[in-house]
């Protein structure tokens, strides 16, 4: 192995990848997060080899619970590298269930997009699209949809924390911005009245902040939808308010930790 230092993960293969490819050993690195990553060329290590070494990762990471490995495949020439959208996460299992889990537990459909299911260590997932951008993780958020019955859509969109927020490419997040707004002018439209949109993110990524790694601003928190009644929501004490207020969308028990801000209906909803 080379390297076994923080590091942001574009730098890291510009600075290892031509070491790499003339010896074959891999790259291994961490950021800000509880994460060990593993880097690779597709030309030096096929991808599934790869996808096995970081299992293998993961289960010397479980008793030090790092909360995710991930795989960081790239491609191209010595000072041309790029990494490829074959990335994957392999999560420590949580020790409690999980909502997807107990959303499909209770007969609720789970629709993950994007790097979901490997977040959730694909548990209560009950179908995925492995997206690996904006458009594509769009795409498929209006398909799921599009079906019928209640269902919990999951969807990441990874191009601002990817290509911009890391990268600190303020023109290139604004451009996101303005593609994401176009793509919900046409997509809140097909949402029927008893449908919920809620939008946050995971953490900040200010993209004309210094360094490479997340920075520590407030998540926005929006929640849309026909029966929602506009008001503020105040700072919340953790992502898993937005938890207890899906399962209180669906009618279900409330969990030991969060606090709804949506009130539970008297039948089922659905939830995007």
């Amino acid at each position: 192995m080379i390297g076994d230092k923080a590091a942001s993960g574009t730098a890291i293969i510009e600075e290892l990848g031509p070491e790499h490819i003339r010896t074959g050993a891999w790259i291994v690195y961490t950021s800000a997060d509880s994460v060990f990553q593993i880097a690779s060329h597709l030309d030096v290590v096929p991808l599934d080899e790869l996808y096995r070494a970081c299992e293998t990762a993961r289960e010397l990471c479980d008793p030090y619970r790092v909360g995710r490995v991930i795989a960081r495949p790239f491609k191209g020439k010595p000072g041309h590298f790029v990494r490829t959208e074959d990335r994957r996460d392999f999560a420590y299992k949580p020790d409690e269930p999980t909502l997807p889990e107990i959303l499909t537990a209770n007969g609720i459909p789970v629709y993950a997009v994007g790097k979901i299911e490997d977040i959730f260590a694909h548990r209560g997932i009950t179908e995925s699209l492995h997206t690996g951008n904006n458009r594509d993780s769009q795409q498929a958020v209006t398909e799921f949809t599009r079906r019928p019955g209640d269902a919990l859509i999951f969807a990441n969109f990874i191009d601002f924390d990817m290509l911009y927020g890391h990268r600190r490419d303020p023109q290139g997040y604004a451009e996101a911005l303005r593609q994401t707004d176009e793509f919900l002018a046409g997509f809140l439209p097909i949402l029927s009245d008893d449908d919920v949109l809620i939008l946050t993110a995971d953490h900040g990524n200010d993209p004309t902040f210094k360094g490479s790694d997340h920075t520590r601003e407030y998540v926005p928190l929006l929640v849309y939808g026909a029966s929602v009644h506009a008001a503020p929501l105040g700072v919340r004490k953790g992502f898993y308010d937005i938890a207890a207020s899906v399962l209180a969308r669906f009618g279900l028990p409330p969990l030991p930790r969060g606090a709804s801000f949506l009130p539970s209906p008297a039948e089922g909803r659905r939830s995007v």
